[in-house]
């Protein structure tokens, strides 16, 4: 019997206007050049939505109430070396103006139209974007 190798992380979708917030990668040796969303790999003794928030506070300068954020996907994502449990969670609102608190990481934070994203995605970004968005929704990427 193999041990696993599963991890956890969040994917924040802000949405306003029939936009999508994406950031462009860099400087982090995983998909650099490319546009995702606000996310991260989640802390241990971290529940779901906390992370979300703090990712949210961390890379884009906002604040969410617990409230104001749901889950809307869950995404089991296998690559090379790893498996990954993504939870993608909805932020109806924030407090503060969306700003690029990380331009090590992020090249940019730039609204796209929903329906018009970019061709350099994380391809299984893409594959949650595509979704929706209407029930809670499972997708298995990878295997």
């Amino acid at each position: 019997m193999r041990t696993p190798i599963l991890y956890g992380s969040v994917h924040v979708l802000f949405y306003q206007d029939e936009e999508v917030l994406l950031l462009r990668r860099q400087n982090t040796g995983f998909q650099d050049g490319n546009w995702s969303v606000v996310a991260g790999r989640m802390d241990g003794d971290e529940e779901v939505i906390a992370a979300a928030i703090r990712e949210a506070r961390e890379e884009a300068g906002v604040v969410i109430d617990p409230a104001d954020i749901e889950i809307i996907g869950v995404m089991h994502r296998k690559n090379t070396t790893s498996e990954w449990v993504d939870f993608f969670l909805k932020a109806h609102s924030w407090q503060g103006d969306i700003r690029n608190q990380e331009p090590e990481k992020c090249e940019q934070l730039k609204w796209f139209p929903a329906k018009q994203l970019p061709d350099n995605m994380v391809s299984y970004i893409r594959t949650a974007l595509d979704k929706k968005q209407q029930a809670v929704w499972f997708e298995s990427v990878g295997w």
